[in-house]
């Protein structure tokens, strides 16, 4: 592992966060327990080569550990630590910033539905939560997860809602396009790319959580 040979926390932690792909296998893993093999289909590019030597890193100093496949308890599969985990905060606030450097997706480019359950939790706005109970179901390329809120606070989750006030249909690209703000929902609705069924009032609500309503929330970057 490369270093910045300096005694400064912020030089130490881009020693470890820093190396490309890092940071990237922590997103992957943010989002739950993940195998080598399923690592690697989600990293097109990384090389098998590299993603070992990553994970031996990560698994050394203690962000990463190793655990037995829900599905197969004899293969082996990769999470986070609770020290690991703590890096959430700041894989969303990276996510939410990059959000406004995203044009339109090229030709050929990458993307996954799970990035989408990401993309919901890094959307989140802290502080617009009215105090009501109900939940936000959200089905992106085959993927479900939803929002909950409870006592004023909203949490992203996988799987479905149980009795969603509201249920938005679309694929990644679209669901990261309207995150970007290259469109608003309600542009998506009308070209026919998103589907919303529910309550018109907890849509409205949904869509200030979100931070996709307001004066700037169509804003386009030049």
């Amino acid at each position: 592992m490369r270093s910045y040979h300096e005694y400064c926390s912020v030089a130490r932690a881009l020693d470890v966060v820093g190396e490309r792909w890092t940071l990237l296998i922590v997103r992957e893993l943010l989002l739950g327990p993940r195998r080598y093999n399923e690592l690697l289909e989600d990293l097109p590019g990384i090389g098998t080569n590299l993603l070992a030597d990553r994970l031996k890193m990560l698994t050394e100093i203690g962000v990463v550990r190793q655990r037995p496949a829900r599905t197969d308890g004899r293969a082996k599969a990769y999470e986070l630590t609770p020290f690991g985990a703590e890096l959430r905060p700041s894989v969303l606030h990276l996510a939410r910033w990059g959000m406004r450097l995203l044009g339109d997706p090229p030709p050929g480019a990458v993307t996954r539905p799970r990035w989408g359950f990401l993309a919901v939790q890094a959307l989140i706005q802290p502080g617009s939560v009215d105090s009501i109970d109900e939940d936000y179901e959200f089905r992106v390329d085959g993927e479900v997860f939803h929002i909950s809120v409870r006592d004023a606070t909203a949490n992203a989750a996988a799987g479905p809602a149980e009795n969603p006030a509201m249920v938005a249909v679309t694929d990644t690209a679209t669901f990261i396009r309207i995150g970007s703000r290259r469109i608003t929902p309600f542009e998506a609705v009308a070209s026919g790319v998103l589907t919303l069924t529910g309550d018109p009032a907890a849509v409205m609500r949904c869509s200030a959580i979100l931070g996709l309503t307001g004066a700037g929330a169509a804003a386009v970057p030049a």
